[in-house]
């Protein structure tokens, strides 16, 4: 082995590789810099104690941090295609009779407009904080609830006591989360400690799965305020942007992992 790399060389070109493929595994590094594995587990060990990396079974992924809130129409232009893919697919999850959570955010938004494609679904009711939400679903053939509380202009949704106190009085069948980073340590995070609260307070009043709907762009990244833990997960509806390796360490949480449907409701090929 080659071990003549300085560790600052070595952990600078480690994450120079995982900003351009996000995700690493632990022979792939070994090889690039011909060092051995007690060598790169150390500098794993190292990068993680500065919050660089995550480590995984077998390699580690590229910790992004999230401490500002993008504003809602930021958010609409990233990864459109993939998120109305997520909405289709999270859609297909409601049965005849349920009563939905809904919290804020864009992805979220697109499971109201996929639910709105789905005529067989009359008996739902949908709970939510999202008003871009409420406004798409003004003229569905279900029951749309918006609860009340303080805007939040950025992310077009309503927080706060009004709205934790509305939460308090009702439960759901299921709830379906939007979130803006997913992290085998440290869940699901949001940099707003207010959308954190409503959507923790959805989960805790839902009987049923809590299913979260995030593109694969929010995996590795973290912010500041805990929304759900993975145990208190049971799906995560994403798109075949997110990897193997990925999936595979959701799914020994037992996190049940749901990509989009090769066509859409009219049975056509879904296309970005």
């Amino acid at each position: 082995m080659n071990e003549q790399l300085i560790p600052a060389e070595r952990r600078r070109r480690i994450r120079e590789h995982l900003e351009v493929h996000q995700v690493v595994r632990s022979s792939a590094l070994i090889a690039l810099l011909g060092a051995s594995e007690a060598t790169i587990r150390r500098d794993l060990h190292w990068l993680e104690r500065q919050g660089v990396v995550e480590r995984t079974h077998g390699g580690a992924i590229l910790s992004q941090r999230m401490d500002a809130e993008p504003p809602y129409s930021s958010s609409a232009l990233v990864h459109p295609a993939e998120k109305r893919r997520i909405g289709l697919a999270a859609a297909a999850l409601l049965e005849e009779g349920d009563t939905l959570f809904l919290n804020s955010g864009t992805t979220a938004t697109e499971v109201i407009r996929a639910l709105r494609a789905r005529p067989d679904l009359r008996q739902i009711t949908v709970i939510t904080n999202n008003v871009t939400a409420a406004l798409e679903a003004r003229d569905a053939p279900f029951e749309v609830i918006l609860i009340g509380g303080s805007l939040r202009s950025p992310s077009n949704s309503v927080v706060g006591r009004f709205a934790l106190e509305t939460l308090q009085s009702v439960y759901a069948s299921k709830a379906m989360i939007g979130v803006d980073g997913i992290s085998l340590k440290y869940g699901c995070t949001t940099p707003i400690d207010s959308e954190a609260e409503v959507a923790r307070a959805m989960i805790r009043h839902t009987r049923g799965p809590v299913i979260v709907v995030a593109d694969h762009s929010k995996w590795g990244v973290v912010s500041n305020f805990v929304v759900a833990t993975l145990d208190e997960i049971h799906t995560l509806v994403t798109d075949d942007g997110l990897g193997l390796e990925a999936r595979g360490g959701l799914q020994s949480r037992s996190v049940n992992v749901v990509l989009p449907p090769a066509s859409g409701p009219d049975g056509r090929a879904l296309s970005g």
